[in-house]
Protein backbone atom coordinates (compact mmCIF):
# COMPACT_ATOMS: atom_id res chain seq x y z
CA UNK A 1 0.00 0.00 0.00
CA UNK A 2 1.47 3.41 -1.05
CA UNK A 3 2.62 5.07 2.25
CA UNK A 4 0.62 8.40 0.95
CA UNK A 5 -2.80 5.87 1.59
CA UNK A 6 -1.21 4.66 4.59
CA UNK A 7 -1.18 7.98 6.06
CA UNK A 8 -4.29 9.12 4.74
CA UNK A 9 -5.91 6.42 6.36
CA UNK A 10 -3.89 6.87 9.67
CA UNK A 11 -5.36 10.55 10.16
CA UNK A 12 -8.76 9.55 9.08
CA UNK A 13 -8.63 6.91 11.90
CA UNK A 14 -7.31 9.78 14.45
CA UNK A 15 -9.61 11.89 13.67
CA UNK A 16 -11.83 9.32 14.18
CA UNK A 17 -10.87 8.71 17.81
CA UNK A 18 -10.86 12.28 18.68
CA UNK A 19 -14.44 13.26 17.37
CA UNK A 20 -15.55 10.32 19.39
CA UNK A 21 -13.42 11.38 22.54
CA UNK A 22 -15.10 15.21 21.98
CA UNK A 23 -18.66 13.24 22.33
CA UNK A 24 -18.13 11.16 24.84
CA UNK A 25 -16.52 14.07 27.09
CA UNK A 26 -20.13 15.87 26.87
CA UNK A 27 -20.67 16.06 30.78
CA UNK A 28 -24.23 17.36 32.32
CA UNK A 29 -24.87 20.63 33.53
CA UNK A 30 -24.74 20.25 37.20
CA UNK A 31 -23.10 23.66 38.96
CA UNK A 32 -26.30 25.86 37.58
CA UNK A 33 -28.31 28.60 39.89
CA UNK A 34 -30.95 26.75 41.94
CA UNK A 35 -34.09 28.12 43.21
CA UNK A 36 -36.77 26.74 45.30
CA UNK A 37 -40.25 25.89 43.98
CA UNK A 38 -43.78 24.35 45.57
CA UNK A 39 -46.04 22.31 43.78
CA UNK A 40 -48.57 22.50 47.18
CA UNK A 41 -47.01 20.55 49.95
CA UNK A 42 -44.51 19.20 47.55
CA UNK A 43 -40.57 20.85 47.18
CA UNK A 44 -38.93 20.91 44.23
CA UNK A 45 -35.15 21.76 43.98
CA UNK A 46 -34.55 23.15 40.29
CA UNK A 47 -31.71 24.32 39.07
CA UNK A 48 -32.11 27.52 36.37
CA UNK A 49 -31.55 26.94 33.01
CA UNK A 50 -31.25 31.02 31.83
CA UNK A 51 -29.20 31.32 28.96
CA UNK A 52 -29.00 29.66 25.29
CA UNK A 53 -26.11 27.91 26.15
CA UNK A 54 -27.48 26.48 29.62
CA UNK A 55 -31.34 25.88 27.54
CA UNK A 56 -29.47 23.76 24.69
CA UNK A 57 -27.76 21.84 27.15
CA UNK A 58 -30.69 21.40 29.80
CA UNK A 59 -30.69 17.66 31.28
CA UNK A 60 -28.37 16.13 28.26
CA UNK A 61 -25.81 13.41 29.71
CA UNK A 62 -27.38 13.06 33.32
CA UNK A 63 -27.34 9.48 33.95
CA UNK A 64 -29.51 10.15 37.10
CA UNK A 65 -31.76 12.97 39.30
CA UNK A 66 -33.13 13.07 42.37
CA UNK A 67 -36.61 12.85 42.51
CA UNK A 68 -37.19 16.26 44.65
CA UNK A 69 -34.81 17.91 41.68
CA UNK A 70 -35.70 19.36 38.19
CA UNK A 71 -34.64 21.81 36.00
CA UNK A 72 -36.47 25.16 35.08
CA UNK A 73 -36.06 26.74 31.81
CA UNK A 74 -36.62 30.55 31.94
CA UNK A 75 -37.24 32.61 28.93
CA UNK A 76 -37.52 36.56 27.98
CA UNK A 77 -40.56 36.36 26.51
CA UNK A 78 -43.85 34.04 26.18
CA UNK A 79 -43.54 31.95 23.53
CA UNK A 80 -44.58 28.52 21.86
CA UNK A 81 -41.94 26.44 23.72
CA UNK A 82 -40.78 23.56 22.47
CA UNK A 83 -38.69 20.49 23.76
CA UNK A 84 -36.56 17.22 22.15
CA UNK A 85 -34.61 14.72 24.15
CA UNK A 86 -31.60 14.69 21.79
CA UNK A 87 -28.60 12.79 24.21
CA UNK A 88 -30.89 13.21 27.39
CA UNK A 89 -30.78 10.02 29.21
CA UNK A 90 -33.48 10.06 31.39
CA UNK A 91 -37.18 9.85 30.63
CA UNK A 92 -38.74 13.76 31.72
CA UNK A 93 -42.03 15.12 31.89
CA UNK A 94 -42.01 18.57 30.80
CA UNK A 95 -44.42 21.08 32.67
CA UNK A 96 -45.10 24.35 30.29
CA UNK A 97 -45.98 27.10 32.56
CA UNK A 98 -47.78 30.42 32.85
CA UNK A 99 -46.10 33.59 33.87
CA UNK A 100 -48.10 32.91 37.40
CA UNK A 101 -46.93 29.73 37.79
CA UNK A 102 -49.92 27.78 36.36
CA UNK A 103 -49.41 24.49 34.47
CA UNK A 104 -50.61 25.15 31.18
CA UNK A 105 -49.78 21.27 29.95
CA UNK A 106 -47.71 18.52 31.26
CA UNK A 107 -45.81 16.49 28.06
CA UNK A 108 -43.90 13.07 28.78
CA UNK A 109 -40.71 12.25 27.22
CA UNK A 110 -38.71 9.29 25.92
CA UNK A 111 -34.59 9.33 26.05
CA UNK A 112 -32.62 9.86 23.26
CA UNK A 113 -35.62 11.16 20.86
CA UNK A 114 -35.85 13.71 18.39
CA UNK A 115 -40.12 13.99 18.88
CA UNK A 116 -41.19 17.81 19.49
CA UNK A 117 -42.86 18.16 22.98
CA UNK A 118 -44.67 21.94 22.59
CA UNK A 119 -46.44 23.83 24.51
CA UNK A 120 -50.26 24.39 24.33
CA UNK A 121 -49.84 28.27 24.25
CA UNK A 122 -47.14 30.76 24.61
CA UNK A 123 -45.29 30.33 28.35
CA UNK A 124 -41.84 31.65 29.61
CA UNK A 125 -41.36 28.71 32.03
CA UNK A 126 -40.94 25.18 31.55
CA UNK A 127 -40.23 22.82 34.52
CA UNK A 128 -38.24 19.44 33.75
CA UNK A 129 -38.90 16.35 36.02
CA UNK A 130 -38.22 12.74 36.27
CA UNK A 131 -41.10 11.36 34.33
CA UNK A 132 -44.40 10.41 36.21
CA UNK A 133 -43.49 12.67 39.12
CA UNK A 134 -45.82 15.00 38.51
CA UNK A 135 -48.33 12.15 37.79
CA UNK A 136 -47.59 10.79 41.68
CA UNK A 137 -48.09 14.03 42.85
CA UNK A 138 -51.74 14.85 41.42
CA UNK A 139 -50.23 17.69 39.17
CA UNK A 140 -52.53 19.05 36.01
CA UNK A 141 -53.43 21.70 33.82
CA UNK A 142 -54.34 24.36 35.85
CA UNK A 143 -52.23 23.57 39.20
CA UNK A 144 -50.20 26.49 40.17
CA UNK A 145 -46.78 26.15 41.08
CA UNK A 146 -45.14 28.14 43.53
CA UNK A 147 -41.72 30.19 43.76
CA UNK A 148 -39.89 33.18 43.05
CA UNK A 149 -39.72 33.17 39.44
CA UNK A 150 -43.40 33.26 39.99
CA UNK A 151 -44.34 36.18 42.17
CA UNK A 152 -43.63 38.55 39.63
Amino acid sequence: MPIMQTVSRLLFALGLAAALATVSAQEAQTNLARTKLAAGMHQIDAQLAQNNEQRMVGLMYRKEMPQHEGMLFTFDQPSKQCFWMKNTLLPLTAAFIDDDGTVVNLEDMKPQTLESHCSAKPVRYVLEMNQGWFAKKGIKPGFKITGAPFSK
